[in-house]
């Protein structure tokens, strides 16, 4: 006899989201491969079995014809792949495991009942479930990064196990709002993992000895990015948010990538502003121009450069000094020249195609490329790369790694706005903040490989 499905029961699907993170206290006892053989285990349980066991009762309507429930099987799949990709951090792990269960579900069960006041770039979102978000993410994945410390020899500072994941929730809280329809199973423990990641890198001694210099230059990085920020927003180059937003941005780039750094950071932004002008005329009539007249907004400034500011404090606070200034030049370099390569092919290409599926498109179609903007994002790209030699922020042989890298995510990025920015999936920012992090670490692959 076949049961018929059960109602589903929002509340039952995330009480169940939430207790799976308890799974995360084994990661102290088993070798990341026991680990992974559980994971995958997992995510082929959920896509073939749990419907079967559940009677449907934790599978949504909109999943009820699917052949595969996305969400319910990102949630193993985005544990799996945090195993095979940092198998040496089992708290880490753990830790955004933690928040994504802890956070991610209470955020939804309080989000549903709050009548309160809405994230206002994304009415969906409720304060009080960001709130809850970041309270119970931050308490799963703290705890459960103390839990697993043993597991690592030598343990990481105590410091880093309390406090770096709560960090973490409050970003990927932060990301949890962003207006697009990627995933949360995959979003979040992504970007909890990739904000510890740099955090476990730091050393208390260094980190004492950069902040006690920055000092010195703390009045000079203010000075001058408020310049360069009040000049952006008289140019109409950048919003009031996007001032705001650069000017915290360079002043961190400036006070631990130093001078040279901030000038690299500063060339880019003129590039990427520049090209953006170039052939408004024409960009206009086919509407294809960018929004308020090419003004870069908050969302714009973190999506193409907090990867470098990340890097650049990963160089001043860590040993990975010049691998970190290599991510940063190489962020920096995907961020301008793929801005350059989207501008010059809206401007002046003549054929335009998207690589996902090969065919021609009308030019600025979301993804696409032509052989005039490719040709001048790779030139811009070797530009800022030499300009980092130049500046001696990276050694000559450093030069393939940064243009190479910077391509790679490039081409990614149009693969991924060719198939999943149509579906609302990725947004134009998150497809840039995916670009320059690709960047950064295909430099450093290839670096090492050379």
């Amino acid at each position: 006899m076949i049961l018929d499905p059960e109602p589903h029961s929002e509340d039952a699907r995330q009480l169940v989201h939430i207790a799976m993170g308890s799974f995360a206290l084994l990661l102290r006892y088993l070798h990341w491969w026991q680990a992974a053989i559980l994971a995958g285990t997992a995510v082929a349980f959920n896509m073939w079995l749990l419907r079967r066991v559940t009677r449907g009762r934790l599978h949504r309507p909109s999943e009820g014809n699917a052949a595969v429930p996305t969400g319910i099987v990102f949630y193993p799949t985005s544990v799996l792949l945090l195993l095979l990709l940092i198998p040496s951090r089992p708290d880490i792990v753990a830790a955004a495991w933690g928040i994504l269960a802890a956070g991610d579900g209470a955020a939804t069960l309080i989000g549903r009942r709050s009548k309160g006041a809405r994230i206002p770039w994304n009415r969906h979102k409720s304060l009080a479930g960001t709130i809850a978000f970041i309270i119970a993410g931050s308490a799963a994945g703290s705890f459960l990064a103390w839990w697993c410390r043993p597991a690592l020899i030598p343990p990481p500072f105590a410091a880093f196990s309390l406090f770096a994941p709560i960090v973490a929730a409050i970003v990927a809280a932060a990301v949890e709002t962003v207006p697009i329809r990627l995933d949360d199973n995959l979003s979040v423990p992504a970007i909890a993992a990739l904000v510890m990641w740099p955090l476990s890198l730091v050393n208390p001694e260094v980190a004492a000895e950069a902040l006690s210099s920055a000092k010195d230059e703390l009045l000079m990085a203010v000075l001058a990015n408020a310049a360069v920020a009040a000049a952006g927003h008289a140019a109409r180059t950048v919003s009031r948010s996007g001032a705001l937003c650069g000017f915290a941005i360079g002043t961190s780039i400036y006070l631990f990538a130093g001078w040279q750094g901030w000038l690299l950071l500063l060339a880019a932004f003129l590039a990427a502003s520049v090209t953006s002008r170039m052939g408004l005329r024409r960009k206009t009539l086919l509407g294809i121009a960018e929004a308020h007249g090419g003004q870069r907004g908050a969302g714009n400034a973190i999506a193409n450069t907090a990867i470098a500011a990340v890097a650049a404090a990963t160089s001043a606070f860590t040993y990975a000094h010049d691998a970190a200034l290599v991510a940063f030049a190489a962020a920096l370099t995907a961020g301008a020249s793929d801005t350059i390569a989207s501008e010059i092919g809206k401007a002046w290409g003549r054929t335009t195609w998207l690589i996902a599926p090969v065919r021609r498109v009308p030019a600025g179609t979301s993804g696409a490329l032509s052989v005039e903007g490719t040709a001048a994002g790779l030139v811009g790209a070797v530009v800022l790369a030499v300009m980092a030699i130049v500046l001696e922020l990276v050694p000559a042989k450093a030069l393939v790694p940064i243009v190479a890298g910077a391509t790679i995510g490039s081409l990614i990025e149009s693969g991924l706005g060719a198939t999943l920015e149509p579906q609302g999936i990725l947004n134009n920012d998150a497809l840039n903040f995916i670009n320059t992090g690709l960047a950064a670490f295909a430099a450093l692959v290839i670096r090492d490989l050379t």
